[in-house]
């Protein structure tokens, strides 16, 4: 496959190196600054360097695309190349607002390109392994997840965004609501955070952000009835990692596991990806279900837009001085076609009341009550063009 790459965030190049050096992949073409170009050449790589966006996603021989410009040009890069009918990997976080991984999620599903985000973490054997003691071991009670850092813990992005959302949704599935606690009304660089909240299961979680530590780590908790099993990463993601289980009914126990390669794991999904999408019946407006909290896990777009909605949702969290909840919205038409109809109606349901109490003064407005009902009426009758979920498609 036939890749290109667009700009230099270190996860995009690393990715391309690991297409690279994969056999399976060619890295052909680049667009983005110079220092980008410079670490690939470092490497042993050359692409063919394109200024112009529109004219590197038309090159015929393209086959995917690697979205890693910096955040302000980034929603730009994911739009236009999903709209070029491309397979697409795209640097996390794709946008600060929801709507665009909405947006992209919709293209997606009628173009059947594999999108996918480059969120690794829960390919690794260690965190699979983890995730398999909560689904078989002990009932799980709470889940704690640590980050420390030499640097910043926020992600680079137009507003704050969180590392480690796709891990406790891997974890403890889908989160219904949660608390940031810090400082100040908003996320800040620097700043420690903590987060807590509740997965729609009812258990409940806790995540600690520290940044500008002395040393590196990324330490994951579940605390069972029978004990704790602790997953701790020694000098960070993605180093070493080792497992250890205690409790009272049994003797320690721990697994170990070398540094991890994530970005060969993550090339190896996106080949998975794409032979399904290969194979799977294109349904218009119905974008792939692929997801971390499905079964059985799979890294997905949703995975993305659940990241999003949940710093958009932690953001309002520290504004208000109060817990948020999650709606936990599908990016289908379905969804959009609700979300539309009630904004629609409820503005109709208003026009024919102001209409009623001005018709006391203007006594022909009375005439237009029933017009605006018959209106209101004939949008719902559109509900029958958008196909459901489980529609069968002709």
């Amino acid at each position: 496959m036939r890749f290109a790459l667009l700009g230099d965030h270190p996860d995009g190049l690393n990715l391309a190196r690991a297409a690279a050096s994969s056999q399976r992949h060619e890295l052909r073409l680049y667009s983005g600054p110079a220092a980008g170009f410079q670490h690939l050449q470092k490497h042993g790589l050359a692409p063919q360097v394109v200024a112009d966006l529109e004219e590197l996603l038309a090159n015929a021989q393209l086959d995917a695309v690697i979205v890693a410009g910096i955040p302000a040009l980034r929603p730009v890069q994911l739009r236009r190349a999903l709209q070029s009918e491309l397979h697409v990997l795209c640097v996390h976080p794709c946008d600060a607002s929801p709507n665009l991984a909405c947006e992209a999620a919709m293209i997606q599903a009628d173009t059947n390109r594999v999108l996918l985000p480059i969120l690794p973490m829960t390919l690794h054997p260690g965190v699979v392994r983890f995730a398999e003691l909560m689904r078989t071991g002990p009932t799980p009670r709470m889940l704690e997840m640590e980050i420390w850092s030499t640097e910043e813990t926020l992600l680079e992005s137009p507003r704050p965004a969180l590392p480690g959302w796709d891990v406790l949704r891997f974890l403890g599935g889908e989160i219904g609501e949660i608390f940031l606690h810090t400082s100040d009304a908003e996320m800040r660089p620097g700043v420690p955070l903590l987060v807590s909240g509740r997965f729609v299961s009812g258990m409940v979680f806790q995540a600690n952000y520290l940044p500008n530590q002395a040393d590196a780590r990324w330490r994951m908790s579940i605390v069972t009835t029978a004990g704790r099993a602790s997953l701790t990463f020694t000098h960070g993601w993605p180093g070493p990692a080792q497992l250890a289980l205690t409790g009272d009914t049994a003797a320690e126990r721990s697994e170990a596991w070398e540094e991890f390669h994530p970005f060969a794991a993550l090339l190896e999904r996106f080949e998975q990806a794409v032979d399904l999408a290969a194979i799977r019946k294109p349904m218009a407006g119905q974008p792939a279900e692929e997801a971390l909290t499905k079964t059985p896990p799979l890294l997905g777009w949703l995975d993305e837009l659940r990241a999003v909605e949940l710093d958009d949702a932690a953001r309002r969290s520290a504004h208000y001085g109060r817990s948020s909840a999650l709606d936990l919205q599908e990016a289908t038409e379905e969804a959009s076609f609700k979300g539309t109809m009630t904004l629609v109606g409820c503005s109709l349901i208003w026009l024919a009341l102001v209409a009623l109490i001005l018709a006391m003064w203007v006594p022909w407005l009375a005439w237009l009550i029933l017009p605006v009902l018959a209106v209101f009426l004939g949008l719902q009758g559109l509900r029958w063009i958008v196909p459901g979920k489980n529609a069968t498609p002709k």
